[in-house]
């Protein structure tokens, strides 16, 4: 395929704020298109926060309809679609966290979040040595305000300023908190080793008594 053809494909792929206008002139593909886009991107936000999938979905379901039944507001002039849609999440997330203590996450829907996660800048490296499985209890393990910034920032690959846009904070606590984090992660998953590999020293050893 010639550079010129890749061109002609990108051109006729149409941008999250076109779906979005299209789905605000009543154009059922476009939204179809938008929830198939980015419906990934707001399950796996609330499923890592909360653990739960059934939450996961509500969150989901809730968060579109929110942005066709609350045109108002999305203003593309503030920020991408993305961002919107997550900050929407977040939302909805916090608040039933509030109404649904103790959350205990559900172990056996653990496929469920890791599939499609991309984990990039300082828990990549994590995420090669460790299992997926302790770099997911690691993360549900974090305070609420810990846990969401490692997931916008490292999981969703938002930028600090989009970040900050999402949780209405600062840049400067974004970065204070995903470095906190970053730090309680790398000590987690650390125990995490240590634990399973004093596992596997006791199995051995009973093999061979």
């Amino acid at each position: 395929m010639t550079a010129a053809m890749n061109v002609v494909m990108k051109a006729s792929v149409p941008t999250d704020i076109e779906l979005v206008r299209r789905l605000f002139d009543g154009d059922k593909e476009a939204f179809a298109e938008l929830y198939r886009r980015r419906h990934g991107n707001v399950y796996r936000f609330a499923l890592y926060m909360t653990g739960r999938p059934e939450i996961a979905d509500d969150v989901a379901q809730e968060t579109f309809m929110a942005l066709i039944n609350n045109r108002a507001a999305f203003d593309e002039t503030k920020g991408a679609v993305k961002p919107f849609l997550l900050g929407v999440a977040r939302n909805q997330v916090l608040r039933r966290l509030r109404q649904d203590r103790p959350m205990v996450p559900v172990d056996e829907h653990h496929e469920e979040i890791d599939r499609g996660v991309a984990v990039r800048g300082h828990l990549s490296s994590a995420m090669r040595k460790e299992k997926i499985d302790a770099v997911r209890k690691a993360v549900l393990s974090l305070p609420e305000h810990y846990r969401e910034v490692v997931i916008l920032c490292e999981l969703q690959e938002m930028s600090y300023a989009e970040t900050a846009h999402i949780m209405n904070c600062a840049v400067g606590t974004v970065r204070s908190r995903l470095h906190r984090a970053r730090a309680i992660l790398t000590e987690k998953l650390e125990t995490a080793r240590d634990e399973s590999s004093r596992s596997e020293v006791v199995k051995s050893k009973r093999c061979f008594a």
